[in-house]
């Protein structure tokens, strides 16, 4: 089952069980991924997302409440703050297993191996082949700078 069938089933679910807040976050993953398409219908007349666009979408979300979350917490609103934190792992259950430290810095290495990089004239190359092959597992603001370290 692709990942667009599993979020629609999973929001039939929520509807069944009455679970508000999982039933919502749902509704806001699937209006972002409609906007996305929308938009790209705008660029380049096509409009279906492959699956690496999904879990692109999937792990700004994450972000995007990871950082409303330190906000909240910083401000006092724990309140709020557990409340984006539900939203998380509900989003979290459609990504991939997230990468360890160890297996992000071997995925480099093999990156940087297999495209024979050598300087960093060679970042982009490196970097987009990271994230054709780990989109959705691993968080590429934190590897670009380790990627930098390598090939610098």
């Amino acid at each position: 089952m692709d990942l667009r069938a599993r979020i629609n089933a999973a929001l039939k679910q929520a509807m069944k069980d009455k679970n508000a807040t999982r039933l919502s976050t749902l509704r806001l993953i699937n209006a972002a991924i409609k906007d996305r398409e929308i938009a790209l219908r705008g660029e380049e007349g096509e409009t279906s997302l492959d699956e690496s666009d999904v879990l692109a979408i999937l792990g700004k979300m994450v972000k995007q409440r990871q950082e409303s979350v330190r906000a909240y917490e910083e401000g006092g609103r724990l309140d709020l703050a557990a409340a984006e934190q539900e939203e998380i792992e509900v989003i979290q259950d459609f990504l991939p297993r997230q990468l360890g430290p160890s297996e992000i810095d071997q995925a480099i290495d093999a990156a940087i191996a297999e495209l024979g990089a050598d300087s960093i004239r060679d970042m982009g190359r490196v970097m987009g082949a990271l994230k054709s092959k780990y989109t959705g597992q691993m968080d590429f603001g934190t590897v670009g700078p380790k990627v930098k370290d390598r090939l610098g």
